[in-house]
């Protein structure tokens, strides 16, 4: 009995120490919320929208998506960098289009938050997001 309570303790103090909590997972001050997927008319093709919140002066590193992406800037302002191209800065109301497979990266130089609507339009079964090594 005295054994299993050890071992209990073990794994627990194991999983909290190798599974990400949310305040490591909030640590880099980008948050996505999923908000809606559906199949499109298109074979093979799907819809994915999310809203990506920034913290002041935080940053998402270079990423491309399977599929076009739709940016709507919500609130503040963000820099976005598609691959070697001149950055562009967005307020709120203002939008962009990234064709499929550029790497592209989110910046929130300001002391405010930002946040954007990030609509896909992506190859049904793979992965939304792929970072750049």
């Amino acid at each position: 009995m005295k054994t299993n309570k050890i071992y209990a303790i073990l794994i627990v103090g194991l999983i909290a120490l190798f599974a990400p909590s949310n305040a490591q997972a909030q640590k880099s001050g980008v948050k996505r919320t999923d908000l809606q997927k559906h199949d499109l008319s298109i074979p093979g093709k799907e819809m994915v929208q999310a809203r990506i919140d920034f913290d002041a002066h935080t940053s998402f590193g270079k990423h491309a998506h399977p599929g076009e992406e739709v940016i709507y800037v919500l609130e503040g302002a963000l820099e976005y960098q598609i691959e070697d191209e001149t950055p562009v800065t967005l307020k709120a109301g203002e939008v962009l289009f990234i064709p499929a497979g550029k790497f592209h990266s989110a910046n929130n130089h300001t002391n405010a938050k930002a946040a954007e609507l990030a609509t896909y339009i992506v190859e049904k079964g793979q992965p939304i997001m792929i970072m750049k090594k």
